[in-house]
């Protein structure tokens, strides 16, 4: 029998933890029970403002205060150990994105959630906005016949200000650049709506910011279905984010989702009517930040699925298919070279 409540757990205090602050609050399903960040003034602060305890360590964190699911936080190359150490405590794991920064501890990841028999949510929020499952219902009825083309865009800007706030943002061994940690989403949603994808070339450039890892980047892809695409990034947009968008052409639709976040329909043109015409403007909304408003409803998936009432929006094995396609993208910017998906477990 599933409890009234489940106990949850933070572990990262940082940046996008807010959200989920935020969200957990909305839920009456969930009970915060305790914080934990390594940057002892964060995890005080988080813990004080939501009125847990709060620890620097998440070992002594789950040894100490009952949970039954852990959402992590923590910069992207640590997802996949502090992933690991709460599925074998036997806890539910929510990671945000990207889940890895190789397929190899992304594998490592989803193995050891299954070996624990807990579940792995990986936050992809974005698709949950209702533009977007709009475009998805859209896709799903057929109407836009046979895909041609998509595109999505994301011109945002992050001062170096941005990456100098936390020595692990812009480095390989724990971010990677604008396509691995801000464009993710986006690269999550072209291959979410499209399909798979055959191949892919990219070319990045780390043009303006002090940072290991790329400010700026083009992937042009083909899709198993001949489709192609094309993957525009950059965190150099000039004064401040200008957009966040994706289209799609098709043989009997053209549609483009755009905003600072893919939260407005711009455009939204199909050779026969759908009822879901109506609701082109009653689905736009303006979001406080790039991140949306869909941490909420990912975390009412998540309810869900541990009720045993619903499947998850997206668990581990999806969230793999962006990391693969996000690793093939830095192959290629790094050989040269088109290179075919699926990858090989070692990149």
């Amino acid at each position: 029998m599933s409890p009234q409540r489940f106990r949850i757990a933070v572990t990262g205090c940082g940046r996008i933890s807010r959200n989920h602050f935020e969200a957990i609050a909305k839920i009456p399903d969930f009970q915060l029970v305790a914080v934990c960040d390594t940057i002892e003034s964060r995890a005080e602060e988080a813990g004080k403002a939501s009125g847990v305890p709060w620890f620097t360590s998440q070992a002594k964190m789950l040894e100490t205060v009952p949970a039954d699911v852990v959402t992590i936080c923590t910069p992207s190359g640590l997802h996949p150990s502090h992933g690991i150490h709460a599925a074998r405590a036997g806890k539910h794991v929510i990671c945000e994105k990207p889940m890895a920064i190789s397929l190899t501890t992304a594998d490592e990841l989803v193995q050891a959630c299954d070996d624990a028999g807990v579940h792995l949510f990986v936050v992809k929020q974005n698709r949950l906005n209702p533009p977007i499952q709009m475009l998805k219902r859209a896709l799903d009825k057929g109407r836009f016949g046979r895909l041609y083309m998509v595109n999505t865009t994301v011109r945002w800007t992050r001062p170096q200000e941005y990456y100098d706030q936390a020595p692990w943002r812009g480095t390989w061994e724990f971010d990677g650049g604008a396509f691995m940690n801000q464009a993710s989403h986006y690269v999550d949603l072209v291959q979410w709506l499209m399909g798979p994808v055959e191949s892919v070339m990219a070319k990045t450039a780390t043009l303006a910011r002090r940072i290991e890892a790329e400010d700026t980047g083009i992937a042009v892809l083909k899709f198993r279905s001949g489709a192609l695409g094309v993957i525009e990034v950059t965190m150099l947009t000039y004064p401040r984010n200008l957009e966040g968008s994706i289209t799609l052409l098709g043989e009997t639709g053209t549609v483009k989702i755009g905003g600072t976040a893919v939260n407005k329909v711009e455009t939204w043109q199909f050779a026969d009517y759908d009822d879901d015409d109506k609701l082109v403007e009653t689905s736009n909304y303006v979001p406080p930040n790039v991140y949306g408003l869909g941490h909420e409803g990912y975390y009412r998936n998540v309810v869900a699925v541990l009720r045993g009432q619903a499947q998850p929006d997206t668990d581990g094995r999806a969230g793999r298919k962006s990391l693969e396609l996000i690793l093939g993208i830095y192959e290629s910017a790094r050989t040269g070279h088109e290179v075919p998906l699926p990858l090989r477990a070692k990149v």
